[in-house]
């Protein structure tokens, strides 16, 4: 008898994650290696936050917290829905996690039964699947593509829906291809999931503060009030506030699912770093004047690599609306030969023979379900990213 649970056999292990220690582990090596890979901001936390922390630890805040999260944070979260998304939640209808992967693991593991199905539109990020698959349901997918910026249509999210679906996991601004969606775009999405009730909304807006130009972002519950008794509302300080460290998500929704996705948290990890939720309380009731100042600085980078990319031989790069992520399209390649002599397949093939002949370490469209296309975090130096698009530029030209 096999000693290994069966749900391991459906799931893959992370490709970002594997792109990152492959660029490490070259750099150990003496490699002259620019990672692309990892989505996390390269900025520092914010020197408020960090002191919150530490003024945290010299209050003795280091006992055991509630499962659900200390008060100060839920409260906090409950004045930011209202702030910024117009969302009128109580504190306890707010749930903190360790990182926003563990909101969305519970709230999988309390809803999912065999059977269930998930949609998620793709190109998705990569732990969607793999996260509905441990948790017993079936992923389902809804197609976009880079003609229409890789946005959910409303008629390829009514053709994914049938009577198992549960969930419909939804990520604006979207990893990997930072498309964002318009309040307008948001409004069609909702009117189909009025037709349907017994679809749940898990809307992933982690990027919120990460969005371009004129861009207004908008939450689904906010554009269609309806829906609101059927959303679970996820966020986190990773992203905006430069925290992925932290290990902070925190989520809003009805009262009834919180409460089972505590009870799961209850017997699976408890609370959530005690020191990370203090700092979380001044992240969130703090100043923000450093989010618009590093979006500045993010938008500036994606306007480099987009001009850049689209320079390259075979390279077509849409410009997204948010995230810290482009997701060019390097279908043109396809069939060619790399100096190594090995012709070029699949977008793997393509990172592959990039990361061999110049040292850029970017992750495989086909890793998030929709390629020919290969991811790159531009949450780097202006330096290291234009150093790496010449690189692309040269591999490129060179494919015979």
């Amino acid at each position: 008898m096999a000693f290994l649970a069966d749900a391991l056999s459906r799931v893959k292990p992370s490709a970002t994650i594997a792109v990152s220690q492959k660029a490490r582990d070259l750099k150990a090596k003496g490699r002259d290696v620019i990672g692309l890979g990892a989505g996390e901001p390269d900025f520092d936390t914010p020197d408020n936050i960090k002191n919150a922390a530490i003024e945290a630890i010299r209050r003795g805040e280091t006992k055991y917290p509630p499962v659900s999260g200390i008060v100060p944070l839920r409260e906090a979260i409950a004045k930011k829905f209202k702030r910024e998304n117009n969302l009128d939640y109580e504190p306890q209808q707010t749930i903190v996690g360790t990182g926003g992967k563990q909101i969305l693991f519970n709230a999988l593991m309390a809803t999912l039964n065999p059977g269930d199905e998930v949609v998620i539109p793709r190109p998705y990020w990569v732990s969607y699947p793999e996260m509905v698959a441990i948790c017993g349901g079936t992923a389902t997918f809804a197609e976009t593509t880079i003609d229409n910026g890789f946005k959910l249509k409303p008629e390829a999210l009514e053709k994914a829906i049938t009577p198992k679906t549960k969930w419909l996991i939804f990520n604006s601004p979207s990893n990997p291809s930072g498309a964002a969606y318009t309040q307008a775009e948001l409004r069609a999405i909702a009117d189909v999931l009025l037709k349907h009730p017994h679809v749940w909304i898990l809307t992933d807006d982690m990027y919120e503060h990460l969005t371009y130009g004129d861009f207004v972002f908008r939450t689904i519950a906010e554009v269609e009030p309806k829906l609101y008794e059927r959303t679970l509302t996820m966020n986190g300080v990773s992203k905006a506030y430069a925290m992925t460290g932290w290990r902070i998500g925190y989520a809003a929704g009805p009262l009834h699912l919180i409460k089972a996705m505590d009870m799961i948290q209850g017997q699976q990890t408890s609370g959530a770093c005690t020191i990370a939720q203090w700092a979380s309380v001044e992240a969130l009731n703090g100043p923000q004047d450093f989010v618009a100042k590093n979006k500045a600085i993010f938008q500036n980078r994606r306007d480099l690599v987009v001009s850049m990319l689209n320079q390259a031989r075979g390279i077509t790069c849409p410009v997204p609306e948010g995230a810290f992520y482009v997701y060019p399209s390097c279908a043109a390649l396809i069939g060619k030969k790399a100096p190594s002599g090995k012709t070029i397949e699949t977008d793997e093939d393509f990172v592959t023979g990039l990361l061999e002949a110049e040292g850029v370490a970017v992750v495989h469209g086909s890793a998030f379900g929709l390629g020919p296309n290969f991811r790159i975090s531009y949450a780097t130096s202006e330096e290291l990213l234009e150093e790496a698009c010449i690189r692309i530029q040269r591999f490129t030209a060179s494919l015979g």
